[in-house]
C-alpha cells in the first residue's frame, strides 16, 4: 500500500474528488496545493512562502496531495511513493469547470461564480504544452514511484471500489 500520494491532472479532471474519495478510503490526512497558494481575496502567497509551506507537508510520513503547480512537482515526486495521474479528455475537463461554477468547494477559498476565461484557455494551453511535458517527467520517475494514470472517471472509480475492499481487508 502507499502513505504518500499525489494526485495531478488537468484542472476541470476532477483532481479534488478522487482525492477526498481517496482520503476517505485510506483514511489518510489531505492537502489541497490551491487552499496553500491562494487566498480568499484571489491572491496568492510569494513562491517562496510556497515552497516553504509545500517543504513542511511534504516532510509528513502520510499524505494525499491534490494539484498540479508543475514548478514543484519534482520536488513531490522525489517524496511521494505514488502518483495518481488524471489523464481526461480536455473536453470533459472543460465542461467540469464550466459545470462547477457557484459551487461551494472544500479545494478553494473562494467561489467561482463564472468559468473564467483565461482560466479556460489556460485548461486548453495545459492540454496542448504542459501535459505532454508532465508525461515526460513522470516517465522519468517511473522506475522510483508507483504511477497509476486513469484515462477515465469510470476507471478511477473502479480503482477506487477496489481499493476500499483491499484496504478493509488490510485494516482488519
Amino acid at each position: 500500500m502507499f502513505r504518500r500520494a499525489i494526485v495531478i491532472g488537468s484542472s476541470g479532471a476532477g483532481k479534488s474528488t478522487f482525492s477526498r474519495k481517496l482520503r476517505d478510503v485510506t483514511g489518510l490526512p489531505l492537502y489541497y496545493l490551491d487552499m496553500l497558494w491562494h487566498r480568499s481575496d484571489k491572491t496568492t502567497i510569494t513562491r517562496e512562502e510556497f515552497d516553504e509551506k509545500l517543504a513542511l507537508m511534504l516532510q509528513n510520513e502520510r499524505f494525499i496531495i491534490d494539484g498540479n503547480y508543475c514548478r514543484t512537482l519534482e520536488m513531490r515526486l522525489a517524496r511521494c511513493d505514488t502518483v495518481f495521474f488524471l489523464n481526461y479528455p480536455l473536453e470533459l475537463c472543460l465542461a467540469s469547470v464550466i459545470g462547477r461554477a457557484g459551487q461551494v468547494r472544500e479545494d478553494m477559498p473562494w467561489i467561482e461564480e463564472v468559468p473564467d476565461p483565461e482560466f479556460l484557455q489556460w485548461i486548453r494551453d495545459f492540454h496542448a504544452v504542459t501535459l505532454p511535458e508532465m508525461i515526460e517527467v513522470l516517465k522519468s520517475w517511473e522506475d522510483r514511484v508507483n504511477v497509476i494514470t486513469f484515462h477515465s472517471r469510470e476507471e478511477a472509480d473502479a480503482y477506487l471500489a477496489e481499493l476500499k475492499e483491499k484496504w478493509e481487508c488490510d485494516e482488519n
